[in-house]
């Protein structure tokens, strides 16, 4: 177990469209509040992605966003390198978009990094508005057990193929592009886990930011020093009553 953390921020200048850079700020907090030293290093468009950090977070973005980050990312290759190495990757909206196989972006088919087994095309119409899920409890996010909760904003319909799986299951709003309950939301692939929640999302779901930071940490989330936050769980508790 380390104390000591490193968490990449990727590309806040051209994914941070939707305040998705309180992810990595909701990690470094809720380690300092253990007594884990915790920093952020962003890293910037032209920038290297280092293989070697203990987590990654990627926000979202418009098309033209999009389009600059996965040519950034697929060239430099440092990013594919960490998931190769098990570094746990959170990925929201069009982070989990260009991590796909490929998406749409100006009315053309793009290519994206290959790291979730997943295509992203076009909705007829806009999913937006409150969505929740409860825990598919799949591979890297099996430990889960909250329901996760946040906030949709998106044109893309994602569908996963054989070797992803949703990271939950809809009980409200649209998820990865369908309606109603009982589709998936998000996905699970490998180290990689990604969603269509805004929110912050980490911000929102407590458990699930204490899952990656565990899995930083290379322990069970089951290891991980529980934190007394009762205004927190209050909050919580009236969202998802709403």
């Amino acid at each position: 177990m380390t104390n000591s953390l490193t968490i990449g921020l990727v590309l806040p200048d051209v994914l941070g469209t939707y305040g998705d850079d309180g992810n990595a700020l909701v990690l470094r907090g809720r380690a300092r509040m253990r007594d884990i030293d915790a920093e952020i290093l962003p890293i910037k468009l032209g920038e290297s992605v280092p293989a070697d950090l203990a987590a990654y977070t990627l926000g979202g973005g418009e098309d033209s966003a999009q389009v600059l980050a996965a040519e950034h990312l697929i060239a430099d290759g440092g990013l594919a390198r960490a998931a190769a190495n098990g570094r746990p990757i959170f990925a929201v909206c069009a982070g989990f978009q260009i991590l796909g196989e490929s998406f749409h972006a100006h009315g053309k088919k793009t290519a994206g990094l290959s790291l979730i087994d997943a295509t992203t095309s076009p909705l007829s119409s806009r999913a937006i508005g409150e969505v929740a899920s409860t825990p598919a409890k799949n591979g890297a996010a099996s430990e889960l057990t909250q329901p996760l909760t946040g906030f949709e904003n998106h044109l893309g319909g994602t569908v996963l193929g054989a070797d992803a799986s949703p990271l939950g299951t809809v009980t409200n709003g649209h998820g990865n592009g369908g309606e109603g309950e009982g589709n998936g939301e998000g996905a699970v692939h490998g180290s990689v886990i990604a969603t269509y929640m805004h929110g912050p999302a980490l911000a929102r779901n407590p458990e699930l930011a204490d899952l990656i930071l565990a899995r930083a940490m290379g322990i069970p989330l089951s290891e991980l020093d529980p934190l007394e936050l009762p205004e927190v769980d209050r909050l919580r508790l009236e969202r998802m009553g709403r």
